[in-house]
């Protein structure tokens, strides 16, 4: 992993008009080729958190840079959404084209790209989400899992540095739930594309590098999977849940077992247990 930031928040602060401050005095820097999932309760500043990543809004005090390049600065705004692509919860508003290829090509019809690599590009983008055969489909006719796909195939063809995906999977059935998180998996591991998912599932936050989590504005933790979701009772206390393993290694213990609070996976559980029932 790259030690370059893509993003890099500095004391942060942000309030719509009128109301409350939504975050406060954040730092967060995001490292390139990294895999970073945002967790918090609805309410929490997640979702402005991500559109401050790529200067759909901007900082009511302190900076947000995009490889170096302050958000304010209105010049370079087209080369910040360029390099930081953005997946919204619903599809429906993100999808532009009643063809699917006609879709994906939009936004770099947009860009001015050649003709020739438009079709390169939209055919591998597509291929990448397995949506290809649907290219000539219509995009009204596709399920919410194939709309999301599509989606993020768009941002693909446009070969952004790093992708922020808020709740991509909030309206999904768990089928497609699970076809999008193997597309996110994908991005970095075949493309190198920094990830940042902001999400209310456990589940995917812990296929993450890193998980970040958001409370009332603030970062209340800020580490790899395995510590911030041990933090069991902290992370209750904010209105939040954790990954099933966890929670039962978590009861256990609470019955007098010296089970590793670290445990995240089926697997390691199994074998944690296993381990026990030997002894």
């Amino acid at each position: 992993m790259s030690s370059e930031k893509i993003i890099s928040m500095e004391n942060v602060s942000f309030s719509y008009e009128n109301t409350a401050q939504i975050l406060s005095d954040l730092d967060i820097d995001i490292k390139s080729g990294s895999f970073v999932a945002v967790l918090g309760h609805n309410g929490s500043g997640k979702s402005t958190l991500a559109r401050l990543a790529n200067a759909i809004l901007v900082p009511s005090q302190g900076t947000v840079r995009v490889l170096g390049t302050d958000t304010r600065d209105d010049e370079h705004i087209f080369d910040i959404r360029k390099n930081v692509g953005m997946v919204f919860q619903n599809p429906d508003n993100q999808i532009v084209a009643a063809i699917v290829e006609e879709d994906v090509a939009f936004g770099l019809e947009n860009l001015g790209t050649p003709p020739d690599e438009i079709r390169l590009r939209v055919d591998e983008a597509l291929k990448a989400v397995g949506m290809y055969e649907y290219r000539n489909h219509s995009s009204g006719m596709l399920s919410g899992g194939q709309k999301q796909r599509v989606a993020i195939a768009g941002i693909i063809a446009m070969r952004p540095q790093c992708i922020v995906l808020d709740e991509p999977t909030a309206m999904l059935d768990p089928a497609g739930r699970k076809d999008v998180m193997d597309i996110i998996g994908m991005l970095g591991k075949k493309y190198g594309i920094t990830v940042v998912l902001i999400t209310h599932y456990m589940d995917e936050a812990v296929k993450a590098d890193r998980v970040i989590v958001i409370d009332d504005g603030r970062v209340l933790l800020d580490d790899v999977p395995k510590k911030v979701f041990s933090n069991v009772e902290l992370l209750k206390e904010t209105g939040l849940d954790v990954p099933q393993v966890t929670e039962l290694i978590y009861e256990l213990n609470k019955c007098g077992l010296e089970l590793d609070p670290h445990i995240l996976t089926e697997e390691e559980c199994a074998e944690a247990l296993a381990s026990v029932l030997k002894e």
